[in-house]
């Protein structure tokens, strides 16, 4: 029992997962779950009481049993407990005083990284404000490696995501020249393919592949399909560079995703065996997104942004390459506007880098939302100042596949401009040889294209 007096009233939390839900800045998933505070004084008396839980009850109370569900058992059989040494002593309260202190550097962050439960992420951003979500964020440094080099400090990078309806290769080849030329795609050259088709997906994988080995783009390619039609293809010999997979927080959720662990393991070492990274072997990308536990029925009675730091602990597993929070996708029924999109993503990239993860945003909403692209370009501002890894590039900002609004080639370029940051150094190498780079004028571009991408 956890409890805080706010005058005359004794406001009680039956348990940590009441109590976690109860602290959670308002949202409609909350919401609709009926989880949240009641009033915004339970709120912040839920918040105070919070700040006063030791981190290590986050070790002794499960929100989920140990015995039904993977992610929990994940948790905590990987914990470490060197790792956790230096802030066993702390409260909440504390662990945020602390997370924002000179004390906690960019090396500090990185060595209690594994020390660190989602369930602890989650709770000490229940206390932060906006700033505090970017100013932590911005000093983890989480460095992955493939063909380039992705995280580094001043570097933002970005998914060039030539998506088509129809999965027309000519359509999505035009996509790509387009995201090239603007200097998109050192992340990945990534597609949601409108098909699972292994047919298709090899199509497009074979595209993608053809137009970086001509081209000698330092890059790596991705086709967004469900992992068993990708170990499908890795078996079939196709190129595979990175092993793609949407994930959740509990084990029903990805069980409503049709995986658990033991396939996701299974596909690490298939992607891994192919060898195919040329600077690192960081070959997983993974896809979240607050609000999916909720939709699948499986989130017990956890807050959605717990379940969602939860995921993180999966990833956290396979080392991944790519880390991506698809903040906005999943609709209004769970981040209702703008203000909670933007809040949510913040969050979501303060756990990730927090737990050790290369966390990129999909800054996105759909249209029925109560967002615009205002909205977006004040998220992009933020998350380019917090330090996050990639965000997507899109043509127009409009995909026209999956019907949603994200950000557009555009975009990042805006953000690197104004906050002096730059792709990835061996992408960024590669365009500058090309005369794609800043400055390039637009005689020297038609002639790029004649050149290279004629009919």
């Amino acid at each position: 029992m956890f409890r805080h007096k706010v005058r005359n009233i004794n406001y009680r939390f039956a348990d940590l997962k009441t109590l976690l839900a109860k602290a959670s800045p308002y949202r409609t998933g909350d919401v609709l779950a009926g989880i949240c505070a009641e009033t915004y004084e339970e709120r912040v008396a839920a918040q105070i009481a919070l700040a006063d839980v030791p981190l290590k009850t986050f070790l002794n109370e499960a929100l989920i049993p140990y015995e039904t569900d993977e992610v929990t058992r994940l948790i905590i059989d990987s914990h470490d407990k060197n790792a956790f040494d230096p802030i066993s002593s702390l409260t909440t309260g504390e662990f945020r005083d602390w997370l924002l202190s000179d004390e906690a550097d960019t090396a500090v962050l990185a060595g209690i990284a594994p020390g660190i439960t989602p369930e602890m992420a989650a709770a000490v951003s229940k206390l932060m404000r906006n700033q505090d979500l970017i100013a932590a964020a911005k000093k983890c440094e989480v460095v992955t490696r493939f063909r380039d080099t992705i995280g580094l400090k001043g570097h933002f990078s970005t998914r060039l995501q030539p998506n088509h309806p129809t999965d027309d290769p000519k359509g999505i080849a035009a996509s790509m020249i387009d995201g090239l030329l603007y200097g998109s795609g050192d992340a990945v050259i990534g597609i949601n393919p409108a098909t699972d088709s292994p047919a298709t997906v090899r199509m497009l994988l074979e595209l993608i592949d053809t137009v970086r080995q001509q081209f000698d783009i330092p890059t790596q390619s991705c086709v967004l399909s469900h992992i068993t039609t990708t170990l499908e293809l890795i078996n079939a010999g196709a190129p595979v560079d990175l092993c793609f997979q949407s994930i959740g927080g509990t084990e029903l959720t990805n069980s409503s995703f049709g995986i658990n662990l033991a396939l996701l393991d299974k596909a690490y070492q298939a992607t891994l065996s192919l060898n195919r990274g040329t600077i690192g072997q960081n070959v997983m990308y993974f896809e979240t997104g607050q609000g999916s536990s909720l939709s699948a029925n499986a989130h017990f009675g956890v807050d959605q942004q717990t379940c969602e730091a939860r995921a993180y602990a999966v990833a956290r597993r396979y080392k991944p390459l790519l880390v991506n929070t698809v903040v906005g996708f999943i609709g209004p029924e769970y981040l209702y506007d703008g203000k909670q999109i933007i809040r949510a993503a913040l969050e979501d990239h303060f756990c990730g880098k927090l737990l050790g993860l290369p966390m990129g945003v999909d800054i996105c909403y759909t249209n029925h939302a109560e967002a615009d692209q205002d909205d977006m370009d004040n998220l992009l501002t933020l998350l380019g100042v917090a330090g996050c890894n990639f965000i997507m590039g899109i043509p127009g900002s409009d995909d026209i596949m999956l019907n949603y609004q994200s950000t557009s080639f555009h975009d990042a370029l805006y953000v690197r401009k104004v906050l002096g940051l730059r792709p990835a150094p061996e992408f960024e190498r590669w365009l500058m040889k090309q005369g794609i780079t800043s400055g390039t004028n637009d005689k020297a571009l038609s002639e790029f294209i004649n050149t290279n991408f004629h009919e």
